[in-house]
């Protein structure tokens, strides 16, 4: 029976969450043992976590021959655990009123990521700091890492724009609802400053989402303005990076984007830069999938073998998940994950989600922006934002189940949460 302290432990882990992987880990496992025990439907019986039990199975068998090594089975710490946890999940994001709570412990959560980010960047703030006698440990690199750009409380300025850019739609939806006058206005600033920060990031994908998730978290009654507004402010970007465009509209499009930015948007380089593009890591990772495309060849096989085969320079990953999964463990496994991930966005789309609620439109939206961002990037492999990705993914699960599906009886349905209290968010 799903307890009322397994739910607690649960939005005290997303709270918890950017600031502690340890602490946040400790009450996420209570979680997912407290939604684990009494399920009508069984793990091996649920619709959606099926595809990820045959994937495990093909994992498992992949690692007996993978050219990696030991390298394979520790890999597999990345998903394994994280299939359990999709469906363990569920429980407690069940309903509308637990997604939306959720959603409020990752904006809260967010803000240690915001005032570090801010402070190393103009006050210079260094770490590290320890609380609780070491179970918090804050490294935060003066001037950010790489310098000059905010990676607050992560190891790396993508890393930290990632998280920006998956709650940044969490906490417009926040600002949108209809609620108390000082709720609003402090989600206003933290969404303000939400902005800031990812422009400090510097990181591409990151600014992408900010426009990504904009008119989906609106709702498709603002688009036939919206989507113009968009377009002609992001217009700039497009005329740097786009092929054919007129010298003349270049150089103007260049004057007005800044300076860091348009380093990152061009990656210029020697004449072989481009083998260290995403460009170049992909030709070589389709390389890598089409020699073994069954069961792959072990997890990081692309970091031991772009710098020996392809470029003399290190690389830890391909710089894109389907790449990546078929590379580690086979194109099967690709499908099932992928698939999997995709038919959650369709089917919650079909089922009417961005009619709903603004914090509905939301939680589509984030997993959509963290979704987007694995085309080009794989923030997962920091811990905090694959717990982020699964979270966003069992809500979908839940939301499809809740619409569209019987959904399992709810154990705590007569208990502590079976209505709101007056006031709750």
């Amino acid at each position: 029976m799903t307890s009322h302290r397994g739910h607690q432990a649960f939005r005290l882990g997303l709270f918890l969450l950017p600031s502690s992987a340890l602490l946040s880990g400790i009450c996420l496992f209570v979680a997912c043992v407290s939604g684990s025990r009494g399920r009508d439907c069984p793990v091996w019986q649920d619709r959606w976590t099926q595809p990820f039990l045959v994937a495990s199975l093909l994992m498992l068998l992949g690692s007996l021959g993978a050219e990696t090594g030991s390298l394979a089975w520790a890999g597999l710490g990345n998903w394994l655990p994280f299939f359990w946890a999709f469906w363990a999940f569920r429980p407690h994001l069940a309903s509308e009123l637990q997604r939306r709570q959720a959603a409020w412990m990752l904006v809260a959560g967010t803000l240690p990521v915001l005032l570090t980010g801010l402070g190393q960047m103009f006050l210079g703030w260094e770490g590290p700091w320890q609380l609780g006698g070491g179970a918090i440990i804050w490294f935060v690199a003066p001037g950010g890492e790489p310098q000059g750009r905010l990676s607050g409380l992560f190891d790396y300025a993508n890393i930290a724009g990632a998280w920006l850019g998956v709650v940044w739609p969490l906490m417009l939806a926040a600002v949108l609802r209809p609620d108390r006058w000082w709720r609003r206005g402090a989600a206003l600033v933290l969404t303000l400053s939400t902005v800031f920060a990812v422009l400090l990031t510097q990181s591409r994908n990151a600014m992408g989402s900010l426009a990504l998730a904009v008119p989906f978290v609106l709702g498709p009654m603002q688009w036939f303005w919206l989507l113009p507004l968009l377009l002609l402010l992001a217009s700039p970007l497009f005329l740097v990076v786009l092929p054919g465009v007129p010298p003349g509209w270049r150089q103007l499009a260049m004057a007005v984007v800044p300076e860091p930015i348009l380093e990152r948007l061009l990656e210029r380089g020697g004449p072989t830069a481009w083998k260290h593009t995403r460009l170049g890591q992909w030709g070589y990772a389709l390389e890598l999938v089409a020699a073994r495309p069954w069961l792959g060849w072990g997890a990081a096989a692309f970091s031991v073998l772009y710098p020996i085969y392809a470029a003399k320079r290190w690389h830890g990953h391909s710089h894109n998940l389907p790449l990546e999964l078929a590379i580690s463990h086979g194109l099967p496994v690709m499908l099932l994950i992928v698939g999997t991930v995709l038919l959650l966005l369709v089917v919650a789309l079909r089922r009417g989600i961005l009619q709903k609620a603004p914090m509905e439109r939301a939680w589509w939206t984030a997993t959509l922006v963290l979704v987007a961002m694995h085309a080009t990037d794989l923030p997962f492999f920091d811990s905090r934002l694959n717990i982020l990705g699964w979270t966003l993914l069992a809500g979908l699960a839940a939301f499809n189940q809740e619409v569209g599906e019987t959904p399992e009886p709810r154990p705590d349905r007569d208990g502590p949460e079976a209505a709101p209290e007056p006031g709750a968010p």
